[in-house]
């Protein structure tokens, strides 16, 4: 019997697919972040942060234009006195989970039939709790999975504007009609559609062993 994943990839009409991180290869929950931050008394942290509609300081920190001191020393500010920069730490990096070894599967059969890319909204505290988390899944390293890895806070960029969907086209000479995008952020998804790309809205991370299938 010949598997589903490969019937689909025998008619796929895409020749690149570019993948999101959180939420779509990695388990996310916000709601864990936002109730941590309001253990530690930042009773008004919901409407600082949200996934569709963040702040400045959020959204300068995911561009690369403060560092993580500047960011942390930022939330402090709506914290009370005494809380640890190591609170902090750990309360921002309670929304990140685990990464499903079956997602790490699937992205190998990929990579060894087309190219693939990473393209995510994160920052440096984030990647590092990323990475410790993909570690107890697999001895691979994140890199090894994608032809490239973007992000955000390096980039200087962010999704959904259009010039970090041009920058991997153009980096890879892309056409946009024959690369598929996969986010669970529709702001990003129509960032994407509005170059050109093809997309899928994941509306649950594990809906996407159903789009290869």
């Amino acid at each position: 019997m010949i598997h589903p994943f490969f019937v689909f990839l025998h008619s796929m009409k895409y020749e690149a697919i570019i993948f999101d991180l959180g939420g779509v290869i990695i388990n996310l929950d916000y709601q864990r972040t936002i109730d941590a931050f309001h253990l530690l008394g930042a009773d008004d942290f919901q409407q600082l942060y949200t996934q569709a509609s963040q702040s400045s300081v959020f959204d300068d920190y995911e561009t690369g234009k403060i560092s993580s001191q500047h960011f942390i020393n930022k939330l402090l500010d709506f914290l009370p006195s005494g809380t640890t920069p190591n609170k902090v730490v750990a309360a921002w990096n309670e929304m990140i989970l685990d990464v499903p070894i079956q997602k790490i599967e699937l992205l190998d059969h990929l990579k060894s039939q087309l190219p693939i890319f990473l393209l995510s909204n994160t920052n440096e505290i984030h990647i590092d709790k990323v990475r410790r988390e993909w570690k107890k899944s697999t001895s691979q390293s994140m890199e090894s999975c994608f032809h490239q890895i973007y992000l955000s806070y390096q980039m200087g960029m962010r999704k959904p504007d259009q010039e970090i969907f041009q920058k991997v086209c153009t980096d890879h000479d892309l056409d946009p009609s024959k690369t598929l995008f996969i986010d669970d952020s529709i702001q990003h998804i129509e960032g994407a559609r509005s170059i050109g790309l093809c997309t899928h809205h994941l509306t649950s991370s594990a809906e996407l062993y159903s789009v290869f299938s």
